[in-house]
């Protein structure tokens, strides 16, 4: 008999604090507490939340921002470590299953930096990580690519949960490659953009990205974003007084949640603070799947034929014996060993 879960989930629209780290995680924990007094079993966080987006990026040159990016690769952190941990921790004590975005600094570079997607059990486990794949744009100045060995789907007792950052979420076949894994709840991060091209509407285009997953998948899709305060605009202003009208434009950010069907469940976020709850039903999942199932009988893998490469790519080799490393049942799995 097959019975599946339904799952009460929160999508986090917030701005993190700018650049600290320990303030951010604060907040972060908080925000974990007041989910799960509201029933979120699931509690979605906005991209690279821990700590900061390098909007720099968008109206500095690159030399201007080389000392913001050292900045940000000051406040970013490592997975496993001890600023995560404490996520973990409140993940442990608010019985929930948390994702969350970081700058994540490679631990074997001081400047090698990922766009991650961080994903917490309610046991206060790190049960894996995903590094975008591809920076977007003058993102490309920031973060190093990730890989495929992170493109994976998490089996929980609320459902399959997988992840992808920001325009990822455009990415046909990374999409298609969670779907395969059984995906049932997507988790879409993302942060708020102002500065994209003038007839860009950054908050239609977040939903309307987050339906197509939904309706092609029949699947639900939690999206989380990020806000702008004007403490982060001021940062800026002084240098570079254009920030304060490139940073402020309105329908920039987009929160809520998706269902199967393609149509938001619930009232969404647009731009201001706070969370977006809603109830998924995965059982919801099963009816539209007998018209569109695109990873089951509604596809031609006799035609198509999708191939991912989940080796983890590295900057060097080493051939011959070595230690054992693993994580503790407080940090991690094995999986997440870099150079594994």
């Amino acid at each position: 008999m097959l019975n599946l879960p339904t799952t009460r989930v929160a999508a986090v629209q917030a701005s993190p604090v700018f650049m600290d780290t320990d303030a951010t995680v604060d907040k972060v924990c908080a925000l974990i507490k007041e989910a799960a007094s509201n029933g979120a079993q699931l509690i979605a966080f906005p991209e690279v939340f821990i700590s900061c987006y390098p909007y720099w990026s968008w109206f500095m040159s690159p030399v201007e921002g080389s000392p913001w990016f050292e900045k940000l690769a000051r406040s970013a952190i490592e997975v496993p470590g001890p600023e995560i941990r404490r996520v973990a921790q409140a993940a442990k004590a608010n019985n929930a299953f948390v994702v969350i975005g970081v700058n994540e600094r490679s631990k074997h570079g001081v400047s090698t930096i990922y766009n991650t997607l961080v994903f917490i059990s309610p046991e206060g486990k790190i049960v894996g990580r995903h590094r975008k794949l591809v920076p977007t744009w003058a993102e490309k100045l920031t973060w190093s690519n990730g890989d495929g060995s992170s493109l994976r789907v998490y089996d929980t007792p609320i459902g399959k949960i997988g992840g992808l950052a920001c325009g990822e979420n455009t990415n046909t076949l990374a999409r298609f490659s969670l779907l395969a894994q059984g995906e049932m709840l997507h988790i879409a991060s993302y942060i708020s953009l102002p500065v994209a091209p003038p007839d860009y509407d950054m908050s239609e285009a977040i939903k309307v990205r987050a339906m197509a997953h939904s309706f092609e998948g029949k699947v639900f899709t939690i999206v989380s974003c990020s806000t702008i305060t004007d403490d982060i605009i001021n940062l800026f202003t002084d240098t570079h007084p254009q920030a304060d009208t490139l940073l402020r434009r309105e329908n920039s950010a987009f929160s809520g949640v998706i269902g199967p069907d393609g149509r938001v469940v619930g009232t969404p976020l647009i731009d201001k603070e706070g969370i977006v709850y809603a109830d998924c039903d995965l059982s919801k999942c099963i009816q539209p799947r007998q018209m569109h199932d695109i990873t089951g009988h509604y596809n031609r893998f006799d035609v198509f034929n999708l191939q991912v490469n989940r080796k983890p790519q590295q900057a060097a080799q080493f051939i011959g014996p070595e230690s054992a490393v693993s994580f503790d049942d407080e940090e991690g799995e094995d999986e997440l060993n870099e150079g594994r």
